[in-house]
């Protein structure tokens, strides 16, 4: 038993990142209907942004909401720059853009820093707590609770703030705000300069684990779709819940199942994404699209 309770506190500490990651791609979704395949690369850049201000004397917790702010401008400029001029274009000139963005930051990356491997801080110090013989490690507590931190603010944001009222307004119906006076263009930008932020959290709290590199969140983003798919691409509590489940699935399936081990663990998101498609397409937490005759 406490053996398994290890498994989970270590799949719980997995899913954070790949729920911080997966809220990043329904924040996107939700304002704009776009799945941002260069999610992760965007994330991926920003990491490199830290490293590099670490690395030249700034403190971790400094540098982190520099990081952050450089994220912010990031995202919405390649709102106006990348993605604005094939607004209301078909979907798969859409999909199309964002692969090309994946690829282009990717090269962009490795272009600036190089394909070699680099060491990232761990911003959690080192040791844990037993809690009834299971371990609990301060990385895993802290990235737990940076991500509760985040999903927190951005509820005050939505809920709370004229802003996020707006951003609110603008993702259920660009339309109607826009003929409300609501300035869409600019919402949009802001909404993807958040979702760049949120996304830079999981790039930053995974880099330690991984190491950084320019292909380092490759593996995340999938999981990150697992996520985002499970708990529905329209909602931002089901990201963080189907992250925490899919981190979970993995880790123990990874434990117990011979078959999969620690070389195909890769193949329980695939598993998760094509079971929820074929079951329940809107997600655990999503709502089904209906259409008027």
């Amino acid at each position: 038993m406490t053996d398994l309770l290890q498994q989970v506190v270590e799949g719980l500490g997995s899913g954070a990142v790949y729920a911080s990651l997966a809220l990043a791609l329904v924040l996107i979704h939700r304002f704009t209907g776009i799945v941002n395949f260069a999610q992760g690369e965007l994330a991926m850049l920003s990491t490199y942004v830290a490293w590099q201000l670490v690395a030249s004397g700034m403190p971790f917790w400094l540098a982190l909401p520099v990081t952050l702010a450089v994220s912010f401008a990031g995202g919405m400029l390649v709102e106006r720059i990348v993605i604005r001029p094939v607004r209301g274009a078909p979907e798969l000139t859409v999909v199309i853009v964002t692969v090309g963005l994946f690829v282009f930051v990717n090269a962009l990356a490795g272009l600036v820093w190089s394909f070699t491997v680099k060491d990232f801080p761990q911003p959690f110090p080192d040791g844990g707590i037993d809690l009834a013989g299971v371990r609990l490690d301060w990385s895993t507590l802290g990235i737990l609770g940076v991500v509760a931190v985040v999903m927190g603010l951005l509820y005050g944001l939505f809920q709370h703030t004229s802003a996020g009222l707006v951003m609110r307004a603008v993702a259920c119906n660009p339309v109607s705000a826009r003929l409300s006076g609501i300035r869409v263009g600019r919402v949009l930008m802001l909404g993807w300069g958040l979702a760049a932020t949120v996304g830079a959290v999981s790039g930053v709290l995974v880099a330690p684990v991984l190491f950084l590199e320019p292909n380092m969140m490759g593996g995340v983003l999938i999981y990150a779709f697992a996520a985002a798919t499970l708990g529905g691409f329209d909602s931002p509590v089901g990201a963080v819940v189907g992250g925490l489940s899919v981190g979970v699935a993995e880790t123990l399936t990874g434990a117990y199942v011979d078959v999969v081990g620690a070389d195909l663990k890769v193949g329980v998101p695939l598993v998760i994404i094509l079971a929820v498609l074929l079951v329940r397409p809107e997600g655990l937490f999503g709502r089904a699209a209906v259409e008027r005759a």
